[in-house]
C-alpha cells in the first residue's frame, strides 16, 4: 500500500500544474482579492440563470402556432433561431482547455445570435461509444486481480516513460494515455505502466479507482464534472437536453438502431471482405477513436509479386539445408505500387541488416518476407483461409529467419521481366516498416533504384557482388513526353543525384511516378501502347489472375490501439459505410454541397473537406468489443464510434421531451416510453413521412405528442453550425455531411461548419509530460470565468494553432475589476454634469461610442471574437478614459446621461464575452428589471463623419504634441540644443493650415486621371511619366504615393481623397484641445495660429496679432505645424 500511496502523491496532477504556471506568484497572489470578488459574483449569477433556466430554449409551442398554421421555414422567418454544437467531449476524463476553447467558439456563437433577437439553442451530450471506457475497465480488473483493491501488493519501479503526443481539443484528458515525464520540481518519476496509475495521474483518489472497474461507473463519474466544468465557465448549454451515449440509455440506443437501419435499407450500409486496420489483442477493427496512435492512417493496398528463387547464393544454400525441402518452391515477395513497370526489373533488393523470415505458405511452398509483413499476411488468407486469425506471432508458419546479407547473390525468376535471371542485391535504404521489406529493382522508371543500382556497380567489391550483377540491360518500359523512355536515368542526371542517399531523391521519385502515371504510355507487355492510367490495374489482375502476384495490404504508417497493440490490416468481411467513389452519387451530392452551399467560414476548411470526400472510402461502422448500440439487424456486432456519432445533433432537439434525466430512467415531458420510439415515429419526428393513424396505434404516442415533436426538430433544424478541431475534417465532420445528406431533406442539411486550430498554452504545445496543461478547472479557479473567457476570445479565430496566454487572463482580472468599480461609483456621483449633452467632448464619446459598438456588432456577426473583444472592451474602455481626461482637462467634466449610456453599452457589447460582469452591472448598477441574457444589441446611429474625423484629429494631434515635447526633453538631457528649455516656462504655437498647398492641385488631377476605381488600381508607368514632365520629382512624388496608399491600400473613397475638405472646424476643434494641451506639455499658454498661403506668416487666432517667420511651409488642414518656445515667468 506504501508504493501505491507514494506514486499517488507522484502523479497528483496539480504538481504539473504549480511548476507550469508562467505568473510569477507575487503578481498573481495581489491578485486574490480582486479576482475573488469577481469569482463571487460569477458563482452568484451562474446559480441564477441555472435556478430561472435562462438558457432552456424551446420551439414556439403547437398552442403558440397549431400544427400546419404555417410551414417551418415560416415558424423560422418569424421567430428566428440558432441551433449550434460542438462534437460531444468523450467520456474517459475532465475537459482540458482545449476543449473549452471549442465550447468557447459555439459559447460565443449563441450568446451573439441571443443578443441579434433569435431563439439560441447550445446542447451538449456525452460521448461513451467505444473501446476506450471498457478497455480501461478491463485493465484495472486485472490490475485489482493482481495487487489487492488499492492496489497495496504493487512495488513501484522508478523509471521515466515516454512522451506521447499531446490530446487535441476534441480528444478528453485521455486516461488511456500517459505523459509522465514530470518537471525537475517533482521528486521521483515513476512509469505509468499500470492503468491505477493512469487514473491517479488525472486525479482519481487511490481509494476509488477500484469503482472504475466497472465501466459504468466512468459514465455516472465524468460526464457531472464536465457539466460542472462548463458550468463554472458560464457555459449558455441547454442543459435538459443532455444524454449520454450507447444502450445505456434506450431513447438513444432507438435514435441510433434508427439510423443504423434506414442507413442499411438505402444501401448506404454493406457487408463485404475489405481490408481494414485491425487490432489482434482486441480481436476486432481499430478505427480511428480506437487508437492511442495513427489517427487517419489506413490500409496500404499493393501488388505483392512471387519472384522465385532458382539458385540460392552459396550462404543461404548453407543456411537453409535441412531447413526446408530440396525440392521447395521459394519466393521473394516484394510488394510494388507500379505493378506497370515489372517489364524492367533487373534484380531484387534486401536490407542487409534486415531480419527476414522464411515462412511456409503450403506444402512445399514458402515466402521470404519480413515478420510484420508476415503477421500482416496471416490476417489476409494468404497463410490460410477463413477468418481464424492467430491470437500471436508464435503462431506463424516460421521456418527460419537470417539477415537479408545471407541471401545476397540468390539468383531468382521476376514475373514479367524481360531477364530471365536477376539477382537479389543489397540495398541500405530498404525499410523494413513498409511493406514486405522486400524491394523489385525497376532502373528505367526508379530514380531510388537507378541511383542504387548504379551505386552497386561503381563499389561492387565493396558491397560484396559481382559488378555484372548490377549492369544488366536497362530496357525501356514507359515513354514520357518531358523525360522520353527512361524516365529514371534522366532525372538523376538532370537533378545531378550522386548518391542513393541523396534528399534530392524524394523530388525525383514523385516527378517520375507523376509523369509516367499522368502522361506514360506503356512500351512493353499485353498492353502495349496503352496509356499507364488503363494498363496499371489490367497489369495487376493478370498477374494475380495468373498466380505470378497476390493482394496484399499492411498500414501506412504505425497504428497503436487503445490496448497498446501495434495493428495490421486485415482482410475480413465486415460492415461498412459505402463511402467514396464506391457509389458516386453520394460523393458527389455531399461535394457539390460543401462547394455550393455550406458555410465554411474559411477556405482552409472548404478545401480541406473537399480533399478529404475525394479520397475517403468505405469505412467499417461496426465491432465487437466495446460499449454501443447493437447493430440491428447483426446484433453480435455494436455500432462504431464514429458511426453512431454522426447525426445526434437531431437527437438534441428532442431529447429533452423523451427523457429526464441523461440515461433516460426517467421519461420526459411527454411521458413517451422508449420502447415506442419506433422507427417510424423518428422518421415522422425527422420529416421522412407523415402522420397516419397507424403510426399513433403501432407506437402508442399520442397525435399532439408526435407533432411536438416534429415542432422541435422542424423548428431548430437544420442545424447552423457545427464547430469543432481541424483534426476531425478527415473523419468526424465528413461522416456528418455524408449521413445528414443520406437521411434528411436538403433543407434540413447543416448549413455551417467552423474549424479552430488547435490550442497552444503560453505559445507552446500543450502537454502533461512537460507540465504545459490546463484544464478548464484548473483555469477558472486561477483566472475566474470571465477572465478565462476573454483569453479564449484573444486566443484567435483562424483555422490555425491559437494560443491561450494567461498573462491575458491575469491582466483583465485587473481591468475588470477596476471597471467594475469605476461603474459602481460613477453611477453614484452626484457631481456629474446634467442638462444638454452637447459640450464637444460629450458629442465625440458619444460618436465614438456609436462607432465602436457598429465595429463590435460587425465583429460578432463574422466569428472574429478576437477583433470582437478589441473593439468591446479595450476600445470602448479607451474612448470612456478619453473623454473623461478630455472633459475634466476641459473644465466641463463629463456628463451623467453620457456616462449612463457608456455603463449601458458597454454591459450589452462585451456581455457575450464577460456575461458574469456583464449581468452584475447590468441588474445591481444600473438597476435594471431582467437579466442581460433577454436582451438584444443595442442600436446606435451610424456615425457622424465631421465627429469621427475630429476625434482621429484629436488623437493623433494629442500625441503628436506630447511626443515632441517628450522628444525635447530627452535631448535637452543630453545636452543638446533644442531652442527652448523645456524645464521653464513655455508656450505651445499651433499652426493650422487653412487651404493645400496650390502645387498639389495638378498632382490630384494626375492621379484622379489614373485612378481605376472600379478595380482600385492605378496606371503606375502612366502617371509617373505625366509627374515627371513638371520636373519636381523630388517634391512630388511623396505626395503622389500618399495619394496612391489612401485609395489602393486603404481604399478610402475617391470623393474623400480628391475633395481635400475637412469635415469639420480645424480652429475650433484646437480651441476645445488647448486646455488639455496646457496639462499634456505643462504649458503656460497654447497659441492657434491660421496660416496665411506659404506658411511662413499667419494670424493669432483670439487675438488677431499677426506672426511672421513661422517655418511651417509643410503643414496643411489636418495636420497642423507646433512649436515649443519659452516664455517670461
Amino acid at each position: 500500500m506504501a508504493a501505491a500511496a507514494a506514486e499517488a502523491a507522484a502523479l497528483d496532477p496539480s504538481i504539473g500544474l504549480k511548476n507550469t504556471l508562467k505568473i510569477e506568484n507575487s503578481v498573481f497572489e495581489m491578485q486574490f482579492d480582486k479576482r475573488n470578488a469577481l469569482v463571487a459574483i460569477e458563482k452568484k449569477y451562474q446559480q441564477q440563470w441555472r435556478d430561472n433556466g435562462v438558457f432552456e430554449v424551446d420551439a414556439p409551442s403547437l398552442k403558440e402556432i397549431p400544427a400546419g398554421a404555417m410551414s417551418a421555414n415560416e415558424l423560422r422567418t418569424k421567430y428566428p433561431k440558432f441551433f449550434g454544437t460542438m462534437a460531444y467531449p468523450y467520456m474517459n476524463g475532465t475537459l482540458h482547455a482545449g476543449h473549452s476553447f471549442t465550447a468557447s467558439k459555439i459559447e460565443f456563437m449563441t450568446s451573439v445570435a441571443r443578443m441579434q433577437g433569435k431563439r439560441a439553442l447550445f446542447p451538449l451530450g456525452f460521448h461513451c461509444t467505444g473501446m476506450p471506457i471498457l478497455a480501461c475497465a478491463d485493465k484495472l480488473k486485472d490490475e485489482i486481480k493482481a495487487f489487492g483493491k488499492n492496489f497495496e501488493g504493487y512495488q513501484a519501479v522508478e523509471a521515466v516513460p515516454e512522451q506521447p503526443p499531446a490530446p487535441t481539443q476534441e480528444v478528453a484528458v485521455d486516461p488511456t494515455k500517459f505523459s509522465g515525464k514530470k518537471s525537475k520540481a517533482a521528486a521521483k518519476t515513476v512509469k505509468a505502466k499500470y492503468q491505477f496509475q493512469i487514473m491517479l495521474s488525472i486525479g482519481i483518489p487511490l481509494d476509488e479507482i477500484y469503482k472504475f472497474a466497472d465501466a459504468s461507473y466512468w459514465l455516472d463519474h465524468f460526464p457531472p464534472l464536465a457539466i460542472r466544468d462548463l458550468n463554472s465557465m458560464g457555459a449558455k448549454i441547454d442543459w435538459r437536453r443532455q444524454f449520454v451515449t450507447t444502450d445505456a440509455n434506450p431513447y438513444y440506443d432507438a435514435f441510433v438502431r434508427w439510423q443504423m437501419n434506414r442507413l442499411h435499407e438505402l444501401g448506404k450500409i454493406m457487408y463485404g471482405n475489405r481490408y481494414t486496420i485491425y487490432s489482434p489483442k482486441d480481436g476486432q477493427p481499430c478505427m480511428d477513436h480506437d487508437r492511442t496512435e495513427g489517427e487517419g492512417v489506413g490500409p496500404q493496398e499493393y501488388t505483392a509479386l512471387k519472384v522465385k528463387v532458382t539458385e540460392w547464393s552459396q550462404s543461404a544454400a548453407e543456411f537453409l539445408k535441412g531447413k526446408i525441402e530440396d525440392d521447395a518452391n521459394v519466393f521473394f515477395v516484394p510488394a510494388t505500387l507500379r505493378p506497370e513497370t515489372m517489364y524492367g526489373q533487373t534484380a531484387v533488393f534486401l536490407g542487409p541488416k534486415i531480419t527476414y523470415g522464411v515462412y511456409k505458405v503450403r506444402e512445399k511452398e514458402y515466402y521470404v518476407v519480413t515478420k510484420r509483413a508476415a503477421w500482416n499476411m496471416a490476417f489476409q488468407g494468404i497463410f490460410s483461409s477463413g477468418e481464424e486469425f492467430p491470437k500471436s506471432q508464435d503462431q506463424l508458419p516460421f521456418v527460419a529467419e537470417a539477415p537479408g546479407s545471407t541471401f545476397v547473390g540468390t539468383s531468382v525468376s521476376a514475373p514479367l521481366s524481360v531477364h530471365e535471371t536477376i539477382k537479389i542485391l543489397p540495398m541500405e535504404t530498404v525499410s523494413a516498416t513498409k511493406g514486405t521489406g522486400v524491394v523489385t529493382s525497376v532502373p528505367s522508371d526508379s530514380p531510388d533504384d537507378y541511383a542504387t543500382m548504379t551505386d552497386l556497380a561503381k563499389k561492387a567489391d565493396y558491397y560484396g557482388i559481382k559488378k555484372e550483377w548490377a549492369e544488366l540491360e536497362i530496357l525501356p518500359v514507359i515513354d514520357t513526353p518531358t523525360y522520353g523512355n527512361l524516365t529514371a536515368p534522366t532525372l538523376v542526371k538532370k537533378l545531378k543525384i550522386n548518391s542513393p542517399k541523396d534528399a534530392k531523391l524524394a523530388e525525383a521519385k514523385d516527378l517520375a511516378y507523376s509523369e509516367g502515371f499522368y502522361k506514360g504510355t506503356m512500351l512493353v507487355g499485353e498492353f502495349k501502347g496503352e496509356t499507364v492510367q488503363n494498363a496499371k490495374d489490367k497489369v495487376r489482375q493478370s498477374l494475380i489472375k495468373s498466380g505470378l502476384a497476390f493482394a496484399f495490404a499492411d498500414p501506412s504508417g504505425k497504428v497503436v490501439s487503445r490496448s497498446g497493440d501495434d495493428c495490421v490490416v486485415a482482410y475480413l468481411g465486415q460492415w461498412f459505410l459505402n463511402y467514396g467513389e464506391n457509389d458516386a452519387k453520394w460523393q458527389k451530392d455531399t461535394l457539390d454541397y460543401v462547394v455550393n452551399d455550406l458555410n465554411t467560414y474559411s477556405a482552409e476548411t472548404r478545401n480541406g473537406l473537399e480533399a478529404n470526400l475525394s479520397w475517403l472510402n468505405r469505412w467499417a461502422c461496426a465491432r465487437t468489443y466495446g460499449l454501443g448500440s447493437k447493430l440491428p439487424w447483426d446484433t453480435k456486432f455494436l455500432v462504431e464510434s464514429l458511426s453512431d456519432s454522426t447525426v445526434y445533433m437531431a437527437y438534441y432537439t428532442i431529447a429533452h421531451l423523451l427523457h429526464g434525466d441523461r440515461f433516460g430512467k426517467t421519461t420526459g415531458v411527454l411521458n413517451i416510453k422508449p420502447e415506442s420510439m419506433i422507427d417510424e415515429v423518428w422518421d415522422y419526428v425527422f420529416t421522412r413521412r407523415e402522420i397516419d393513424d397507424s403510426i399513433i396505434e403501432k407506437s402508442g404516442i399520442s397525435k399532439e405528442s408526435l407533432q411536438t415533436m416534429r415542432r422541435e426538430f422542424e423548428y431548430f433544424y437544420p442545424l447552423d453550425v457545427r464547430v469543432s478541431g481541424k483534426d476531425l475534417i478527415q473523419n468526424h465532420l465528413t461522416f456528418f455531411l455524408y449521413i445528414h445528406i443520406a437521411l434528411f431533406p436538403a433543407v434540413y442539411w447543416p448549413r455551417g461548419i467552423r474549424i479552430n486550430g488547435h490550442l497552444l498554452l503560453n505559445g507552446e504545445k500543450m502537454s502533461k509530460s512537460t507540465g504545459n496543461f490546463l484544464t478548464l478547472k484548473d483555469s477558472v479557479e486561477k483566472f475566474g470565468a470571465d477572465a478565462t473567457r476573454i483569453a479564449f476570445a484573444d486566443a484567435g479565430d483562424g483555422i490555425e494553432d491559437a494560443n491561450f496566454d494567461e498573462t491575458v487572463a491575469n491582466s483583465n482580472i485587473l481591468r475588470l475589476f477596476k471597471l467594475k468599480e469605476w461603474t459602481e461609483e460613477v453611477t453614484k456621483d452626484e457631481q456629474l454634469r446634467t442638462g444638454p449633452a452637447d459640450a464637444f467632448w460629450d458629442k465625440l464619446f458619444i460618436n465614438s461610442m456609436n462607432v465602436i459598438v457598429k465595429e463590435a456588432v460587425a465583429h460578432y456577426s463574422e466569428t472574429n471574437f478576437k477583433l470582437a473583444l478589441k473593439s468591446a472592451l479595450y476600445d470602448l474602455v479607451s474612448a470612456r478614459d478619453m473623454y473623461r481626461e478630455a472633459s475634466t482637462t476641459a473644465g466641463v467634466g463629463m456628463h451623467r446621461d453620457v456616462v449612463l449610456r457608456y455603463v449601458e453599452l458597454q454591459a450589452l457589447i462585451i456581455s457575450p464575452i464577460a456575461p458574469h460582469w456583464a449581468e452584475y452591472v447590468w441588474l445591481e448598477v444600473l438597476k435594471k428589471p431582467e437579466t442581460i441574457h433577454k436582451q438584444v444589441f443595442p442600436t446606435v446611429p451610424e456615425a457622424d463623419v465631421a465627429l469621427s474625423a475630429a476625434s482621429t484629429y484629436v488623437q493623433t494631434n494629442s500625441s503628436n504634441v506630447a511626443s515632441a515635447e517628450a522628444a525635447f526633453i530627452k535631448k535637452a538631457a543630453k545636452g543638446k540644443n533644442v531652442g527652448f528649455d523645456p524645464r521653464k516656462p513655455k508656450k505651445v504655437t499651433i499652426c493650422a493650415a487653412t487651404s493645400f498647398p496650390a502645387w498639389q492641385e495638378k498632382y490630384i488631377d494626375l492621379v484622379r486621371e489614373s485612378f481605376d476605381a472600379l478595380n482600385l488600381a492605378i496606371d503606375d508607368k502612366s502617371l509617373n511619366s505625366k509627374v515627371a514632365k513638371f520636373g519636381e520629382m523630388k517634391k512630388a512624388m511623396p505626395f503622389v504615393q500618399g495619394l496612391k496608399r489612401r485609395l489602393v491600400t486603404n481604399k478610402e473613397a475617391p470623393e474623400i481623397v480628391f475633395d481635400r475638405k475637412l469635415p469639420f472646424d480645424e480652429i475650433a476643434v484646437l480651441g476645445e484641445m488647448s486646455t488639455g494641451l496646457k496639462k499634456v506639455t505643462g504649458a503656460k499658454e497654447v497659441e492657434i495660429v491660421t496660416l496665411d498661403d506659404g506658411g511662413k506668416t499667419g494670424t493669432v487666432v483670439g487675438t488677431g496679432e499677426k506672426r511672421e517667420d513661422l517655418q511651417a511651409e509643410n503643414a496643411v488642414p489636418g495636420q497642423p505645424a507646433f512649436f515649443f518656445a519659452n516664455v517670461a515667468e
